[in-house]
């Protein structure tokens, strides 16, 4: 068979390995002549998209940073040619039982937690797909449990992908630019849940109104989790204690306590345990976890104020969840939105300013009274300092992509902290 593999990344090189080793013949496109240098495939394809390029291949496997909208997929569906994903290309020749992660935030620290907690129970377990090794890297090695985060690019081109064990955390509008629109979103989200049945479970945060619709008519077991109450049916937290099947940890120990880090603990912790973990492995990861960095992270305190970086805070939706985190704030948001609404960001009762930044910084002005346009980090935690009294929070929560401004998400957060260093300095 052969078969196109579309865009040289990280993903679309694993996905060449593997068809390589499988004997298949492989022909790898990128946009990018650099991008294809060094790799497995049999030939390659680069600059513009030509429809010469689809001539003698079967399959289309696509890597996510490609979007649907690209000329290689529209024209390999309207050719009926099946478009697979390296998620389900991975899948296909996965011999370890699946745990899958999707939301639209906390899927990262959901991830990494649960593959913990199966790993302290003595399982052979490891994470890919949108964190660590693309899916098709681990295939052939000798995992019990794979836990796998799966963005909603990779879902959107799934076929035959099942878990017995899903998670759905959150869904708010997020890659509109991406996808098209608010309901091709949520419906790649909801691709998760297609092939489960009776005998699987999907663990969904009880108050998100996002996942509630989107897992209503799941065909699995739905099992509700939340990070500030015991919901029905469910796990999380009550007479403060998060609680999961025969697990009981005083709040109080975990490295955060506000509610979208307890319901991450919760999704993981029930997950986790529904696929094999222990009751005392879970506690033990969970007691021990301490989120990634970027991911409100304080970098510094200085007279009274604390300096948050969440510039993986890339969408509304977890901007919004990391300024009600905190009493009084100070927030820096603005970048590349999306096609994303941020009108609500500046309109939250406990802050105290807003400096925006970035492509959005307009439309952030535009929306709530007083906010500060910045032309850079620099002049924006300048701002936030002369803004900030003892006690409040100054915090990085963009809401928005980085790429107007930064390399990543992570180029910002260190921008930031590079920035708040100066004021410490002086």
């Amino acid at each position: 068979m052969t078969v196109l593999v579309v865009g040289a990344a990280v993903s679309g090189r694993a996905a060449t390995r593997l068809l390589h080793d499988l004997g298949e013949k492989v022909v790898l496109y990128d946009l990018d002549p650099s991008a294809v240098r060094g790799t497995e495939a049999d030939s390659v394809l680069t600059g513009d998209w030509e429809a010469s390029y689809l001539e003698g291949i079967e399959l289309v496997v696509t890597s996510p940073g490609v979007p649907e909208h690209a000329p290689p997929l529209v024209a390999a569906l309207e050719a009926s040619l099946p478009v697979w994903s390296e998620l389900e290309l991975g899948f296909r020749n996965c011999k370890a039982p699946v745990l899958a992660v999707t939301g639209t935030n906390g899927k990262t620290t959901v991830t990494e937690v649960a593959t913990a907690m199966l790993v302290a129970s003595g399982l052979r377990a490891a994470a890919a797909g949108n964190i660590g090794d693309p899916l098709s890297a681990l295939v052939g090695g000798e995992h019990e449990v794979l836990v796998v985060e799966a963005s909603s690019f990779q879902l959107r081109f799934v076929d035959t992908f099942h878990t017995p064990v899903a998670v759905l955390l959150n869904a708010a509008p997020d890659h509109l630019d991406w996808h098209g629109s608010v309901e091709r979103y949520f419906a790649a989200k909801r691709r998760i849940l297609e092939r489960q049945d009776g005998d699987d479970i999907v663990v969904y945060d009880a108050d998100d109104a996002g996942a509630v619709a989107v897992v209503r008519e799941a065909t699995a077991r739905r099992v509700p989790v939340s990070g500030v109450r015991l919901p029905e049916g469910g796990w999380g937290v009550d007479g403060g204690m998060l609680l999961a099947p025969g697990v009981e940890i005083p709040v109080e120990d975990l490295a955060r306590t506000d509610a979208a880090f307890l319901v991450d603990l919760a999704a993981a912790a029930t997950a986790a345990l529904a696929i094999g973990a222990h009751p005392a492995g879970v506690e033990a990861a969970a007691r021990a976890y301490r989120p990634g960095r970027h991911r409100r992270q304080v970098v510094a305190m200085l007279r009274g104020v604390a300096w948050v970086d969440d510039s993986k805070a890339t969408n509304p939706h977890a901007a919004l969840a990391a300024i009600d985190a905190y009493e009084s704030v100070v927030l820096i948001a603005g970048g590349r939105a999306k096609g994303l609404d941020l009108s609500l960001l500046p309109k939250r009762p406990n802050l105290r300013g807003v400096v925006a930044i970035g492509e959005a910084a307009d439309d952030l002005a535009a929306a709530g009274e007083g906010v500060v346009i910045a032309s850079d980090m620099d002049e924006a935690v300048a701002i936030a300092k002369a803004i900030a009294q003892p006690g409040d929070t100054v915090l990085l929560a963009p809401g928005c992509a980085s790429f107007d401004m930064f390399s990543s998400y992570a180029d910002r957060g260190d921008r930031f902290a590079t920035a708040v260093a100066s004021l410490e300095d002086s």
